[in-house]
This record gives structure tokens, C-alpha cells and sequence, in this order.
């Protein structure tokens, strides 16, 4: 069934908003020609829209050589030629680069800023002195050529242990079967490299990795969003999406999923899998968090072993983002392969970042420091719920232990104007619109518990509260009756 979200109390008009869904739908191939549309009388009833309405925005749509209408049989996504990218503008890049807008804020503005809506730790829960010893350490080696370049594959004992690493989570890998890579973000790029082309679909979790999104659009695919549930991908919805489409990936994750810090259950991991092998596309399992769940959490790889899931993993979130050291795990065949990829597209990865890693990995820094961040991320995220839950503001889903709070804020439809309102006050939001496959608004935040009993989020976000609370009230003024004055839950706070 399609499904766009629409809003009556915009003041755009509802016509204009299922044009403005329906194209974006046919730019991104999620509809794709010779699809037939909803009936006039289903969409009515499945939108809750007149009828009317929905004649008026099909109509538009024919006018707009979106949509072919058949006497007597309803209408269909027309084909439409590819656009050209030489012309001025170009809106895949458009839209690709308007998605990463968070990293830019993230890189931006003065040590003031406060970075709610980040997705780092912050640097003072890592181990800088750690790093620094490590680095001494590592310089007086006479093993290590930090003039040289690395070997295609990456430094051999550093595979060697991620072996044993992978191990511990139940996945068996030799260190043929893992390739280095600056970290997860260049090991998901030469997978799109290898896999995809213009016009391909790919299946992404819905809300899912904002970052990943815009590198897709980037090759001219189509996004298919799996809604996410608190047990892992909506089976039944993965289902129906591969009764029309033939996808070549499906990129997710498994262990402290972002944004909503969901686990997936074992038995949610097994029906993925089945149908991955009945409609034959491979997995992409993003774990770059993962080593903090430990190897109790239910991973497809552990599963599969390797031989439909592909497996990425990452020292950036945990040791350091300046070292860039990710890998990926997969086949042996299919790891040559990617191997030549990376050779032609980056030549080698960086040796002596990851002869570090290998370093603090194997002299016990790397199990120490782990088990400081789960103790620093509980504490947060107790912290963080209970200020939160004063303004009645509660993640959903709750916490599985990653270091992001989904939150849903009461009488907000979409939180992306919040999140430019929020930059007047040097705060970074990010809004829940970024992490949509095609950036439908959403009501819902990512808050990294670092910051969710910060002071200032906490005084901003009840004025947003109390903002969206006076425009649900009636036309006489009187209060409305879900949200009560969220600035008198904040006695108390500096």
C-alpha cells in the first residue's frame, strides 16, 4: 500500500503536498513506470482526503508527465527520460548535499555550540591520553613505515586480530575475508561502487543512517525505506516492498540501530534473512557501535556468516574519528573483489592508523576503554530520561543502551523548523526528517544522551512545547488538553 504523510493543519494545501510526495516518489524510482497508482476512492480512504482532492492532484500530475491515465483502467507512473547532469543544476547533488547539512553544522561554530543532535562521543568520554601514549609508543617501532603506503588489503595483523574480534560476536572470518578501509564511510562507498548503478534500488531503514542517504542519491538510486520497529525491520512491510521491486542491497543495523538505538531480535534477524535469500539481494549490517553491546547482541552475520550479509564495522566512534580506521567482512571471492575497488578508487588505506588501532586493540587500552563507555553511556541516558520525562517528553522507542533517544515532540509535526530555530541559539538539533529515506517530516529528535540533560535543550525544548501548545489551542484561547505548561516542569534546572 502506498503511504505518504500528509498534513492538515499545513498551510500548504493538501493537493499540493500529494503532487510535491508523489514526485518525489517518481524522481527517487520508488514508483517506477508502468506502476499503477491507488485508486481515486482507496487513496481517498487511506490518506483520509476527499475525493476531490486526490482527482485534482492526479490531475495535476498527468499535466505534469508524472502519470499517464488510462480510460477504464486508472492511472500510471509514466516514464520519464533521466536528468541531465550538465546542465546548472543538478538535483540529486542538490538533494545529497542538503541532507549532509548536519555534518557541516556539526564541523561549525565555536566550542559554545552545544551539539545535541550529534552522532559522536564526546571527546572527553575517549582516551586522548591513551591515544598520545599509544601514538610514542608506536614511533619508536622499527616495524612501522609511516613514510610508506599500506597493502591494498590493510595491515595484516590488524586483520589477524579482527579475526578475534569478529569471533567474539559469533562470526567466523579469516583475515582474507576482511578488508581496511578509512573508515565505515569508505567501506560503504566502495560497496555502492561495486554494487549499484543509476536506477537501482537499494532498501534502507526508515528512519535510518541520514549520512549513508545522501551518498546514495549520489549514484542515482532509489531509496526504499524498511519502517523500523523496536524488534528490527518491519518484516511484513520488507515483504510487500519485494512483491514490486528487485533491490540490490539492503543496508542496516542491527545493534544500537541510528537514530532510535534499537537492537534487533533473533527472531525478526531470521524472516530478513529469509526472504534476502528468497528475493536474492545481499545485506549491508552497519555495526560501527557494536563492540559496546558485546557479543550477547543478535547480529545477521552471526547468523549468516558472511554468506549473504556483508559486514562493516568501525574504530572512529570508539577510539577516534581522526584515525579513520573502519573494515568490512564478507565472502572470500567477493572480498578480492572489493579489494580491487578500493585499489583503483583510494590505492591503499592508512597503515600507520591502523598499525595504532592494532596497538590499542592488543594491549588491553581497547577492552578498558569499552567498558568506560557503557558505564558513562548508562549514566547519561538515565540522566538524560529523567529531565526529558519531566517535560513529558519520552523516547520511543526506549533506550536498548546505544547513545541516542528517539523523541517524539507532542503537537510538532516536523521538526526541521525547529532544528533552524534552535541554530539562533547556537544549539544543533537534528531534526527527524533527516533520517527519512526521502526526508518526510517527522515530529521526532535525535538527542545523543550526552546532551539530553543539558541546561539550555532542555529550557529550549520547552518553549517549543509551549510554542506548539498555544497553536493547538482554541480559537478562544482556552488550553488545549494533551500538553500542559512545559516551563513549569523545569523548576529546578540552572
Amino acid at each position: 500500500m502506498l503511504r505518504i504523510t500528509l498534513s492538515p493543519d499545513s498551510p500548504t494545501p493538501l493537493t499540493d503536498q500529494i503532487v510535491a510526495a508523489l514526485c518525489a516518489r517518481v524522481d527517487d524510482r520508488v514508483l517506477r513506470p508502468g506502476m499503477r497508482l491507488p485508486p481515486i476512492r482507496q487513496f481517498s480512504a487511506d490518506h483520509g482526503v476527499s475525493r476531490f482532492t486526490v482527482v485534482e492532484a492526479y490531475d495535476r500530475l498527468v499535466a505534469l508527465g508524472y502519470v499517464q491515465s488510462r480510460r477504464g483502467s486508472g492511472f500510471y507512473v509514466a516514464g520519464r527520460p533521466a536528468p541531465a547532469r550538465t546542465g546548472e543544476t543538478d538535483t540529486g547533488v542538490e538533494r545529497a548535499i542538503d541532507a549532509a547539512w548536519l555534518m557541516r553544522e556539526m564541523a561549525s561554530g565555536g566550542p559554545e555550540r552545544l551539539l545535541a543532535g550529534t552522532g559522536n562521543m564526546p571527546v572527553a568520554w575517549l582516551d586522548e591520553a591513551g591515544v598520545r601514549r599509544a601514538l610514542r609508543s608506536l614511533a619508536r617501532r622499527p616495524d612501522v613505515r609511516p613514510a610508506s603506503y599500506g597493502t591494498a588489503q590493510g595491515y595484516a595483523p590488524l586483520r589477524a586480530q579482527l579475526q578475534v574480534q569478529l569471533a567474539g560476536h559469533g562470526i567466523r572470518a579469516t583475515p582474507e575475508q576482511i578488508v581496511l578501509t578509512y573508515g565505515a564511510h569508505q567501506a560503504l562507498d566502495i560497496l555502492c561502487k561495486y554494487f549499484l548503478k543509476p536506477g537501482d534500488c537499494v532498501l534502507v531503514d526508515d528512519p535510518g543512517y541520514w549520512n549513508l542517504f545522501g551518498n546514495l542519491r549520489l549514484y542515482g538510486v532509489a531509496l526504499l525505506g524498511v519502517p523500523r520497529t523496536p524488534e528490527g525491520p518491519d518484516t511484513a512491510a520488507l515483504e510487500a516492498l519485494l512483491a514490486h521491486h528487485k533491490p540490490r542491497l539492503f543496508f542496516t543495523q542491527s545493534v544500537f540501530h541510528n537514530p532510535t538505538s534499537g537492537c534487533l531480535s533473533p527472531a525478526c534477524a531470521f524472516r530478513v534473512l529469509q526472504l534476502a535469500a528468497r528475493h536474492d539481494f545481499m545485506i549491508v549490517e552497519d555495526d560501527i557501535v557494536g563492540d559496546i553491546a558485546g557479543p550477547a547482541a543478535t547480529r545477521l552475520a552471526s547468523l549468516d556468516q558472511l554468506e549473504r550479509v556483508i559486514f562493516v564495522g568501525s574504530f572512529s566512534k570508539t577510539l577516534s574519528g581522526n584515525l579513520r580506521v573502519g573494515f568490512l567482512a564478507c565472502r572470500p571471492d567477493l572480498a578480492r573483489l572489493l579489494t580491487d575497488v578500493k585499489i583503483v578508487s583510494m590505492m591503499s588505506s592508512a597503515e600507520f592508523s591502523e598499525q595504532l588501532v592494532h596497538q590499542m586493540l592488543t594491549d588491553g587500552h581497547y577492552r578498558k576503554l569499552l567498558e568506560r563507555l557503557r558505564d558513562r553511556i548508562a549514566d547519561a541516558t538515565g540522566r538524560s530520561l529523567r529531565q526529558l520525562e519531566r517535560l513529558g517528553l519520552h523516547p520511543d522507542p526506549e533506550p536498548a543502551g546505544g547513545t541516542f533517544l528517539w523523541v517524539p515532540l507532542p503537537g510538532v509535526e516536523d521538526t526541521a523548523e525547529l532544528a533552524r530555530v534552535a541554530l539562533q541559539d547556537d544549539i544543533l538539533l537534528a531534526p527527524g526528517s533527516v533520517f527519512r529515506p526521502q526526508n518526510q517530516p517527522s515530529p521526532y529528535l535525535r538527542v545523543h544522551v550526552a546532551h539530553g540533560d543539558d541546561p539550555r535543550l532542555l529550557r529550549f525544548l520547552a518553549r517549543a512545547l509551549d510554542d506548539a501548545h498555544k497553536k493547538r489551542a482554541s480559537p478562544e484561547g482556552r488550553p488545549g488538553e494533551a500538553l500542559t505548561n512545559a516551563a513549569d516542569r523545569l523548576s529546578g534546572i540552572p
